[in-house]
């Protein structure tokens, strides 16, 4: 039987302690770091996604950061692909992928190598959904959903456009409900079937201290020149529905810069926004195969302790 091949998982939410953790123990055990946020691969986004910043890469190598234009639409079965190059490069190395993220969803398509039976993409189809969402609204579009995948829909918010198209989508193409996909792929999760030999560590920390972290994180991001970074891709032309345009980060600039909001509460709308996702992330951790939580508040947010508490794992 073929032997797994290790991979090291490091998740947590923003402002958590991730990059910095991530390259002590790549130097620590001989890695090398695939960013597995679905928005770092964008170049240019680099205020606006925390992005590494050469020094503080401190030479070891990294992937999956500035791989591709802003306005080049990269979708979850993109990502994987591009990842899985990557993880085969550090390991003819000799080294070991230490995963940091980032995007549950993305991190879980690659730990469990989630199958995404990509078909022809049908676009006239997804433009003809994008517009009934529109003009008749997105709990229109959630019903045709109901009709065909009423399991599906449950687990669906009405007003996530995106992933009810996504499940309209897979059901015109394939002739079967997404929940039944998903359920495959969510039994294969908790059985552990993971083609790599993985350790998930996932950092945590008291609720309202991420909270304030986060705020003070955003205040440091405007500082360094967030709106201008997000005005350049506005100046540019670049669509509100591009994947890229949708992060958090750089939606929320874009009623400020047609005139529709005022800056303040633009600002105040990205803390909610990133607040949210962070309680999400948590709440993902949580249903996850196998994490190891490491309280980092627990440790003072101190790199080296944090470092330690995961090498004594691995040489168990």
């Amino acid at each position: 039987m073929k032997m797994k091949r290790p991979l090291i998982l490091i998740a947590g939410p923003t402002a958590s302690g991730k990059t910095k953790t991530s390259v002590l123990l790549a130097k620590a055990i001989g890695g090398e770091i695939v960013s597995a946020d679905s928005m770092q691969i964008y170049k240019g986004m680099d205020i606006g996604t925390a992005k590494v910043k050469p020094e503080e890469m401190e030479g070891v190598p990294h992937y999956m950061i500035d791989e591709w234009e802003a306005d080049f639409p990269c979708n979850v079965a993109t990502f994987k692909a591009q990842v899985e190059k990557h993880l085969e490069t550090i390991y003819a190395k000799g080294k070991i992928p230490i995963l940091v993220g980032g995007t549950g969803f993305y991190i879980n398509a690659i730990l469990f190598n989630t199958q995404f039976d990509e078909t022809q993409s049908d676009t006239t189809y997804r433009l003809e959904l994008e517009k009934i969402a529109k003009e008749e609204g997105a709990p229109m579009l959630h019903h045709k959903l109901e009709q065909v995948d009423p399991k599906g829909a449950a687990a669906i918010h009405p007003n996530n456009v995106k992933r009810v198209i996504r499940a309209l989508e897979y059901y015109k193409e394939t002739g079967k409900p997404i929940s039944d996909h998903n359920e495959k792929e969510r039994l294969k999760r908790h059985s552990n079937t993971s083609p790599y030999d993985y350790t998930f560590f996932a950092l945590t920390m008291d609720r309202a201290l991420l909270y304030s972290r986060i705020n003070k994180r955003i205040d440091q991001m405007l500082e360094e020149g967030l709106v201008e970074e997000v005005k350049r891709f506005y100046d540019a032309g670049l669509s509100e529905e591009l994947p890229s345009m949708k992060a958090i980060g750089y939606k929320e600039f874009f009623p400020y810069f047609k005139g529709e909001l005022s800056l303040e509460v633009c600002i105040d709308k990205l803390k909610q926004n990133t607040r949210n996702y962070a309680k999400r992330q948590l709440t993902w951790f949580k249903h996850q195969a196998n994490p190891i939580f490491i309280e980092v508040d627990q440790l003072d947010f101190n790199v080296s302790k944090i470092t330690q508490k995961m090498l004594e794992v691995l040489n168990k």
